[in-house]
């Protein structure tokens, strides 16, 4: 058991091991920002969708009312 405790630590001081987790460790902040600039672009889009629909609404309303 303490062998196998042992391997472990060694593990995780190998260099090969550290540079994968680095690798993925900054892909997994390149698919959060990315990610996050989709969310951004959507929510614009939808802001300015309903913008669009609020405003065909006031003047369908202006033009019932008259």
């Amino acid at each position: 058991m303490e062998a196998a405790s042992r391997k472990d630590k060694y593990k995780a001081r190998d260099p090969a091991s550290r540079r994968e987790r680095a690798k993925q460790k900054s892909a997994e902040q390149e698919l959060k920002q990315r990610q996050r600039a989709e969310i951004y672009a959507l929510n614009k889009v939808m802001t300015e969708l309903e913008q669009q629909q609020f405003e065909a609404f006031c003047k369908q309303m202006q033009t019932s009312s008259k």
